[in-house]
């Protein structure tokens, strides 16, 4: 009798449990609470779109072939810039066969699992931080100069990056070795976005003529503060002929032709500066945005941030400016408005800074300052809508993760590569916004360097025999 009674106490309190947990997950879903669903944490790469499942899984969560088409979608015209070290066509090559039983990397997945917390490393790596060794364990025989490294230091700053060593190939090494610390010349390139916009100006029939503040055009329903008309009146779209209403009226999705917005959202940009809010939706930035997701707020970050500081919606006008559309200010005073880290603290201190405020005052050449921008936000050459153009990647994630990224488009304007490489090593240099010298010193362009003579020896040797 008492063991009846037992078990049927078991299987009541069975039967609560499975209500209360059912009870749970069925609320999660009406209140639309994906996160209760998440296996495990994501990556700092993704932690901020992990409610979007189906950016990544599909609708149908159809496998591994959904994951590597999305992988694709996200990150395969940036791996094809690079020129990738590791393509799947180095997996699918028979002569590698014995490689690929060891490391599979034809899919991403094999590399980088999200919800696994517990085995992620740097850049989002699931694979023990030794797994160079798979295939090249016996590296020294060809390289001696690498005998006795440990094999979890390849990807050193200044040294490997599995996707992409464009910075670091050997003939750029030899090539750039001789250079000083500091160009004499030194300066960033210039953007062109005015040319642009003229001749796009032309093609939509736009006047490009200046407008004052009487010229201002919006709804006699509308009412605008004095103040808002003087901001508009001192930015470069009143001096090249952009109304009010060409950002207010007709230009969100979804909406009538004459319908007038009072907060007009990204897309409304996205009319003159296409490439912009292109590099934007890839970044940490707007990415949520990108994934009709809610916009990014500096509490969710997983950076120090400043907590006191909060936007209803993180867009273009969260770093712009409502109406005043300041550059200067989103170079700088909008970045330190969030960040609250080390290296963004000590950014008024350094160097660079002090540069900038010599660049602002005439006393130098237009750019040789340094901004927050000019590093995180850099001027990158593309060509759109047929016209060449240097243009401000706002993708801030483009070259920060590995930041050898940098050294190409943003340290060789004003430094050699010798010092770049150097510099992005010291953790300690970058923390204090490289105040100093760099208190690491990287082997790397040596390295190339008597490679290139070693095997400069051997071509003559084996003409020599002939």
């Amino acid at each position: 009798m008492a063991t009846a009674l037992k078990k049927k106490w078991i299987w009541l309190l069975w039967l609560m449990l499975n209500l209360v947990l059912g009870s749970y997950y069925a609320w999660g879903l009406i209140k639309e609470e994906k996160s209760l669903y998440l296996p495990g944490e994501t990556t700092s790469g993704h932690y901020q779109i992990e409610l979007a499942c189906d950016a990544c899984h599909g609708e149908t969560f159809a496998g591994t072939d959904a994951l590597q088409k999305a992988c694709v979608k996200c990150h395969g015209a940036e791996l094809k810039e690079v020129d990738d070290s590791h393509p799947k066509s180095k997996f699918t090559d028979p002569r590698n066969a014995d490689r690929t039983a060891i490391l599979d990397a034809r899919t991403c997945l094999t590399c980088h699992k999200e919800h696994a917390p517990q085995s992620t490393h740097t850049m989002g790596v699931t694979l023990p931080d030794d797994f160079c060794a798979y295939c090249h364990s016996k590296i020294e025989k060809d390289r001696p100069s690498h005998k006795g490294m440990a094999f979890d230091t390849c990807a050193n700053a200044g040294c490997h990056n599995f996707h992409d060593n464009k910075a670091l190939y050997e003939d750029f090494l030899v090539k750039h070795m001789d250079e000083p610390e500091t160009f004499e010349t030194a300066q960033i390139p210039q953007r062109n976005f005015m040319v642009f916009y003229e001749d796009y100006s032309k093609r939509k029939d736009l006047s490009i003529a200046p407008l004052a503040k009487s010229d201002a055009k919006f709804p006699g329903t509308v009412s605008v503060a004095a103040e808002i008309i003087d901001q508009w009146a001192t930015t470069s779209h009143a001096k090249r002929g952009v109304n009010c209403e060409a950002c207010h009226k007709g230009a969100e999705p979804n909406t009538p032709v004459a319908a007038w917005s009072d907060k007009p959202s990204e897309l409304t940009c996205k009319s003159c500066h296409e490439l912009e809010l292109t590099g934007f939706y890839a970044g940490k930035h707007g990415m949520r945005l990108a994934q009709m997701l809610p916009p990014m707020q500096v509490s969710e970050a997983r950076q120090i941030m400043n907590t006191e500081e909060t936007h209803d919606a993180l867009s273009c006008s969260s770093c712009h400016g409502a109406h005043e559309y300041s550059t200067q200010t989103a170079a700088v005073d909008s970045c330190m408005n969030c960040h609250k880290d080390d290296h963004t603290l000590a950014y008024k201190k350094s160097k660079h800074f002090e540069l900038l405020q010599q660049e602002l005052n005439g006393r130098v050449q237009q750019g040789s300052g340094v901004s927050c921008a000019t590093c995180h936000l850099p001027r990158v050459q593309q060509k759109h809508k047929g016209i060449e153009r240097i243009v401000v990647q706002h993708n801030q994630n483009r070259n920060l993760r590995p930041n050898e990224k940098m050294i190409r488009e943003v340290c060789m304007n004003c430094h050699g590569l010798g010092f770049s490489i150097d510099a992005l090593a010291d953790p300690k240099l970058i923390a204090n916004n490289f105040q100093g010298k760099p208190g690491k010193h990287i082997e790397s362009i040596q390295m190339a360097k008597i490679r290139e003579i070693e095997q400069a020896k051997k071509k003559a040797l084996e003409k020599q025999n002939q």
